[in-house]
């Protein structure tokens, strides 16, 4: 305990039991702690269970506003990627831009060492590389290494994942014992500024003036149907296409040029290759010659061994053993060597 005592970690406590968690485990070894709760989106209503928290664990709490910061950075970017066609993650994006980027930078003005949050990950230094290296956490079913694959050697040396070796019924075990009175608070919602998981009305609201109708055609071009606008449908797609057919058919493409999107079997889902851009690697270094790894084409995907290999500036090829069903642009393509995360980018169209 004595060797953490002079060091200060601010905790981004976003009310949940996981981050409640982590700000307890920390004060338990010794570190300063102190709890700061972003407040990024209009009907925030996670405020007074992590104040709630901070009183309970006797550390010092604070709100930091960054409601605009948050509209400019991930929520015009999840509403324009829709536009373009692309099913965006923009988990990614507010993990490096808002979380370890805008909240990092203010811990380290308060004279901060760490930023910790409530992720099931782990951050190990590696004596043989001398270098971070971002791991899955234990718990398989928890695990959030996924949305974490663009910090970097910037950014790891100063981040701490207090709950990345332990299970989920472990942490609300351990937070009961803590006194947390949110242990039993229930998991957030997929997209936390969506109220009710309802991406479609979200949409609606915010961009409604520039989604336009379009052609729903077959892949043979004959056209079956009127789409409602790109934005409402994702590679996939199965319900709510808006037609009566006599055979399951499914979005195999969306063609934002042309303002159409083209249905198919089930079995026309299937690639075995992608491109991915936008790549980011943990070690900071680039890509020059092919690797094996496994690749996770979206969070709740298994990992598939694949080959990946440079292609152009900026870009990798990725060659699956086995074909992937859905593989949708604008996902995250994460690769991953054993329990270690390589990196990974933005799947194209």
């Amino acid at each position: 305990m004595i060797k953490n005592l002079k060091k200060k970690v601010v905790v981004a406590m976003s009310g949940g039991v996981d981050s409640s968690l982590a700000a307890a485990l920390l004060k338990e070894e010794g570190y300063d702690v102190l709890g700061i709760t972003i407040h990024h989106y209009d009907g925030n209503e996670s405020l007074e269970s992590a104040e709630q928290a901070a009183q309970s664990l006797k550390i010092p709490w604070h709100v930091l506003d960054f409601t605009k910061e948050f509209k400019s950075i991930v929520i015009e970017y999840f509403c324009n990627e829709y536009l373009a066609g692309r099913t965006p993650n923009p988990c990614v994006t507010c993990n490096l831009e808002i979380k370890f980027g805008l909240l990092l930078e203010k811990a380290k003005s308060l004279g901060a060492d760490y930023l910790a949050t409530g992720h099931y990950a782990i951050n190990e230094y590696d004596q043989k590389s001398k270098k971070f290296l971002l791991k899955r956490g234990v718990d398989e079913n928890k695990d959030q290494s996924y949305f974490l694959y663009r910090l970097n050697q910037e950014i790891l040396p100063c981040v701490l994942f207090p709950l990345g070796k332990f299970k989920k019924n472990q942490t609300r075990e351990m937070a009961k014992k803590h006194g947390l009175k949110n242990y039993k608070k229930e998991e957030s919602q997929e997209i936390c500024f969506i109220r009710d998981d309802n991406y479609r009305k979200f949409l609606t609201q915010h961009i409604q003036d520039t989604i336009k109708p379009g052609k729903l055609i077959d892949k043979e071009g004959k056209i079956i149907g009127e789409h409602q606008g790109i934005p409402f449908y994702t590679i996939g797609q199965r319900k709510g296409l808006g037609v009566s057919l006599n055979k399951r058919m499914y979005v195999t493409e969306i063609n934002f040029h042309k303002n159409v999107i083209i249905l198919g079997d089930d079995k026309d889902l299937y690639r075995d290759k992608l491109f991915v851009k936008d790549l980011s690697f943990i070690s900071g270094d680039k890509l020059s010659n092919s690797i094996k790894a496994e690749v996770k084409i979206r969070y709740n995907s298994k990992k598939s061994p694949a080959n990946i290999s440079p292609y152009g500036e900026g870009r990798v090829l990725i060659n699956f053993e086995e074909p992937q069903r859905a593989i949708t642009p604008g996902q995250s393509a994460v690769f991953y060597k054993r329990d270690v995360v390589v990196g990974g980018g933005i799947i194209e169209g």
